[in-house]
C-alpha cells in the first residue's frame, strides 16, 4: 500500500470555473508560509510576484488555462511529535476546454480537494473532474466555498454531494449562518468558533467558544452533526467518503483546518500502474513518469521543462534515467522544484515529488522514466479532438516556424496537430474552443508567428490500428481521409459521427479508437 512514512502530500484542486479555486490556492500557499500576502512569493529571501496564473492569456481573461506545480513545506506541532509535511500543489485548469490537460495531472495526485460554490452547488465541470478522481480512486475532500455570501442551506449541499456523486459526506464543520447573517465557522472537532474581525470580517485567527446559539441554529449544527456518517479515515482513502469543511477562501475561514485535513489524513505517495503491475513507492529503483510539458515558462530562455511525478526510490540530481520514448540514458543535472514559474534546483526528491526536466524534446507526456527501462506507467491517453482547423500562416516565409511551434505546443498536450497525406495545409484538434485562442495567443506572444484558423472538413478523428495489409488496403482507398500524428501514427480523418461508423462497420478488421496511449 502507500509508503506511511513518507511525508510527502501530492494532491490538486479540482472545481468548476468560479468557484474560488485560484483564491484558495492561495490561501492555502498563505498557510504554508510560501507567500506572505496574496500574489507575492517568498523565496530565497526575496519577495517576489507569481501566481499560479503566470500565462499572459490567463492574467488577461482571469482563468487558469495550464496546470502549476507548487511545493511547499509546513510544520505541524500535533502530528507525530511536530513532523514537517512537504505538499505538491498541482493547480489545474476549471474550464471545461482545458480538461485533457487536468485529467493528465489528475494521474499524478494521491488526493484532491472538490471546491463547490455554496450557492451554486456541484456544477457540470466538477462533476467531469470528480469522475476522474473516481476512476483512479482518489480520496477527495471537500470544501464548500464563499458561506459568507448568501448561498444554499448546508443540508442542501451536503445531500447534493451525497447524491450526486453517490458518497458519503461527513461534515467537519458548519458555517454560523449565510451571507449578511454569517458570523463564522464551527469547527465540529474542539467546538470553537472561527469569528470574523474588522472591517473586512476576515478571519484573522481568533476563536471563540461556542455559546448560546438561537433554537433554529442550534438545532440545524445539531442535525449537522449527527445526521450524516462520522469520518472514516479508511472509508475517506478508498474514495467512497468525503469529509466535508465549510469556508471563504476569500476571508481565510476553514483554509486552515483545510491543509491540517490534508496533513493528517490525505494519503501519502500511493502505488501507480503500469500495465498488470503496481509499481509501489517503497520500491528501491527511481521511477517517474511524465505528465505534463511545458514550453516557454521563461520566454527569455525558450525553455521545455517536463514535469515527472516520481513514483519509487530516492532521486539524486546528476542520476541517469532511461525514458521509454527514447531509449537509451539521459543524466538529469538540473532538475526543479517548482513554486509557479519561480523554481529551484532540487538537489534530492523522493516518491511523490514533482519534479521538472528541462530538455529539448526528447522528454514527453506519457514517457516513463527509470533506471532500468523495464517498465511502462499507464493511464495517460491522448483522447479524439472534438473540434479541428486548419492552420493558414500570414507570413508564408515562417513555415519552419509554424511547424516548429505546432511541435512543442502538441508535445505539450495544448494541442494535437494532424498532418494530412494529401495536402499542404495542417490541422489542428483541440477538446475546446478556448483551446484555439490559446493556441493563436501562444504562437504570436512566443514564436512570434501570426496566424489565423479556417474550418477543416473534418469533424473528429480515430486513431488506426490492424494488420500492415489491412492498413494499406484501407490506405489505398482513402487516403483524402487520412492523416498522420506527429508520432506519424496514421489517422482517420472523418467528416461526422456517421462517417466513423460507416467505416467501422465496412473495416471489421481494423480499429478505430478515440484515445490513443502511449
Amino acid at each position: 500500500m502507500a509508503n506511511t512514512k513518507s511525508n510527502r502530500r501530492t494532491f490538486a484542486i479540482i472545481s468548476h470555473p468560479d468557484a474560488g479555486k485560484t483564491t484558495l490556492t492561495e490561501k492555502l500557499l498563505l498557510q504554508g508560509g510560501a507567500i506572505h500576502l496574496a500574489g507575492e512569493v517568498k523565496a530565497r529571501g526575496q519577495a517576489r510576484r507569481a501566481r499560479s496564473d503566470w500565462m499572459k492569456i490567463e492574467q488577461q481573461r482571469g482563468i487558469s488555462v495550464t496546470s502549476s506545480v507548487m511545493t511547499f513545506e509546513k510544520k505541524f506541532p500535533d502530528l507525530n511529535g511536530g513532523e514537517t509535511i512537504t505538499f505538491n500543489l498541482l493547480d489545474t485548469p476549471g474550464h471545461e476546454d482545458f480538461s485533457e490537460d487536468t485529467y493528465r495531472t489528475l494521474t499524478a495526485v494521491d488526493s484532491a480537494i472538490m471546491v463547490i460554490d455554496a450557492a451554486k452547488g456541484i456544477e457540470p465541470q466538477t462533476r467531469k473532474l470528480f469522475e476522474v478522481c473516481r476512476l483512479r480512486s482518489v480520496p477527495i475532500i471537500t470544501f464548500v466555498n464563499k458561506v459568507d455570501r448568501e448561498g444554499r442551506s448546508i443540508f442542501e449541499v451536503l445531500d447534493e454531494v451525497a447524491d450526486a456523486l453517490a458518497l458519503d459526506v461527513s461534515p467537519q464543520s458548519a458555517p454560523l449562518g449565510m451571507g449578511g447573517l454569517f458570523k463564522g465557522i464551527l469547527d465540529f472537532s474542539d467546538d470553537t468558533v472561527a469569528v470574523p474581525e474588522g472591517d473586512s470580517k476576515e478571519y484573522l485567527g481568533k476563536r471563540e467558544p461556542l455559546g448560546e446559539l438561537p433554537d433554529d441554529l442550534a438545532e440545524e449544527i445539531e442535525l449537522a452533526r449527527i445526521g450524516y456518517p462520522e469520518f472514516d479515515l479508511e472509508a475517506y482513502r478508498h474514495g467512497d467518503l468525503t469529509p466535508v469543511f465549510f469556508g471563504s477562501a476569500l476571508k481565510n475561514f476553514g483554509v486552515e483546518e483545510l491543509i491540517t485535513a490534508i496533513a493528517e489524513w490525505a494519503p501519502p505517495p500511493r502505488p501507480q500502474p503500469a500495465g498488470e503491475e503496481q509499481v509501489s513507492p517503497d520500491r528501491d529503483e527511481v521511477t517517474g513518469f511524465i505528465f505534463k510539458v511545458q514550453a516557454n515558462m521563461d520566454p527569455n530562455h525558450r525553455d521545455r521543462i517536463a514535469f515527472m511525478r516520481q513514483v519509487s526510490g530516492t532521486f539524486k540530481r546528476g542520476m541517469k534515467l532511461t525514458p521509454s520514448g527514447l531509449g537509451k540514458p539521459i543524466a538529469i543535472h538540473s532538475p526543479i522544484l517548482f513554486f509557479a514559474q519561480d523554481r529551484e534546483i532540487a538537489d534530492t526528491a523522493e516518491a511523490g515529488d514533482i519534479i521538472g526536466i528541462p530538455n529539448h524534446g526528447t522528454l514527453r507526456v506519457g514517457d516513463t522514466l527509470s533506471e532500468k527501462n523495464d517498465l511502462r506507467f499507464t493511464g495517460l491517453p491522448n483522447f479524439a479532438p472534438e473540434i479541428l482547423r486548419r492552420v493558414i500562416l500570414k507570413d508564408p516565409t515562417k513555415t519552419k516556424q509554424l511547424r516548429k511551434a505546432l511541435d512543442d505546443l502538441s508535445e505539450e498536450g495544448v494541442i494535437q496537430v494532424f498532418y494530412p497525406e494529401i495536402g499542404a495545409q495542417w490541422i489542428v484538434g483541440v477538446v475546446g474552443q478556448l483551446q484555439l485562442d490559446v493556441l493563436v495567443s501562444r504562437l504570436e506572444a512566443e514564436y512570434k508567428v501570426g496566424a489565423h484558423l479556417e474550418a477543416s472538413p473534418f469533424a473528429t478523428a480515430r486513431w488506426l490500428k490492424g494488420t500492415e495489409a489491412a492498413l494499406k488496403n484501407f490506405e489505398d482507398f482513402n487516403r483524402s481521409n487520412l492523416a498522420r500524428d506527429r508520432d506519424g501514427d496514421l489517422v482517420f480523418m472523418a467528416k461526422s459521427p456517421w462517417d466513423v461508423n460507416y467505416q467501422v462497420e465496412k473495416n471489421p478488421e481494423l480499429t478505430f479508437s478515440a484515445t490513443k496511449e502511449r
